[in-house]
C-alpha cells in the first residue's frame, strides 16, 4: 500500500516521525526492562553476547541491552529514530553500533549470537520474497547455533480481537484507527489518524498477516534446524489464549 504522497508507507519519514510519539509511547518505552528480561529468558544468552536489534526504532530495547553488557547493534531504516538512540546512549555513556539502512539487504556473515525483531516489525513487504531475504539474511549474520526470535500480531490473535474501528484520547490527541482483512487474512490494510494541536494527519498502510505454521514454514524454509513457537514473550503455549505470535529460531 502507498501513501498519497507515492512513497512506500515504510520508506516515508513522515509516517514514522509523526506516529512516533503514539508508536513509541511512554507506556512503551517503559515496558522495554521487562520485555528484555522475557526475551533474555527465551534467549539463555550469554553475558557479553552480541545482539542484532533488527527494526531497533527508537532504540529502547537496543538501550536496555547495552545497559546490561551485550553487545549491540541496532538497526533501523529511519534516520530521526537512530539519531533518538543515538543521543540517549551518549547521554548513558553507552557503546551501540547503530546502522541505518534496509532490512532486506543487512546481512552480516556470521556476527551475533542473536537477532531481535520485536514489536510487529516483519511482514511489511509486498512481495513474500522480501520478508524470506530478510530471514534468510539474519540467518547469514548468526554464528552457528545462534538464535532468531520474532514477536508478532499473528493471524489467529487478530481473527480473535479484530476491531474494524478504535479510537483513543490521551493529554489532547486523538488517535483513531481502520483495519481491514483482505487477500483472503493475508494481508490487513490499515489508516490511522491523528488529530492533535489543531491539526490532522491521515495515513494509509498495509502489512502481510502470518499465522505461526506459515511464519514457521517459511523459517524453515531460510535454514532453521529449530523453530519454537509461543504465545507470548513469557514462553507461553500458543493456543486460543495467545496474546502474540513469538518464534524462536535456532541455526
Amino acid at each position: 500500500m502507498k501513501t498519497k504522497n507515492k512513497t512506500v508507507w515504510y520508506e516515508d519519514d513522515l509516517f514514522w516521525e509523526t506516529l512516533g510519539p503514539e508508536i513509541f509511547n511512554a507506556e512503551k518505552i517503559e515496558s522495554a526492562p521487562q520485555e528484555v528480561d522475557k526475551v533474555l529468558e527465551l534467549l539463555q544468552l550469554q553475558p557479553g553476547a552480541r545482539v542484532l536489534d533488527l527494526c531497533c526504532g527508537i532504540g529502547r530495547h537496543s538501550l536496555e541491552l547495552a545497559r546490561r553488557g551485550f553487545e549491540v547493534t541496532g538497526f533501523d531504516r529511519t534516520k530521526n529514530y537512530l539519531q533518538k538512540a543515538e543521543e540517549q546512549a551518549k547521554i548513558e555513556g553507552l557503546t551501540i553500533d547503530f546502522v541505518q539502512g534496509d532490512m532486506r539487504k543487512f546481512c552480516a556473515l556470521e556476527e551475533f549470537d542473536a537477532v531481535i525483531n520485536l514489536y510487529t516489525a516483519f511482514g511489511y513487504f509486498e512481495e513474500q520474497s522480501d520478508d524470506k531475504r530478510v530471514l534468510l539474511n539474519a540467518f547469514a549474520s548468526l554464528k552457528p547455533g545462534g538464535k532468531l526470535l520474532i514477536e508478532l500480531m499473528s493471524k489467529e490473535v487478530l481473527a480473535r480481537i479484530f476491531k474494524s474501528r478504535e479510537w483513543n484520547e490521551n493529554n489532547g490527541v486523538t488517535f483513531l484507527r481502520e483495519s481491514k482483512v483482505t487477500q483472503s487474512w493475508s494481508w490487513v490494510e490499515n489508516r490511522w489518524i491523528l488529530l492533535k494541536d489543531g491539526e490532522k494527519h491521515e495515513f494509509s498502510f498495509g502489512h502481510r498477516l502470518y499465522s505461526a505454521a506459515e511464519l514457521s514454514g517459511l523459517l524453515w524454509s531460510a535454514g532453521f534446524r529449530s523453530v519454537k513457537v509461543f504465545g507470548n514473550l513469557e514462553g507461553a503455549d500458543y493456543d486460543n489464549n495467545a496474546e502474540r505470535l513469538v518464534v524462536l529460531a535456532t541455526k
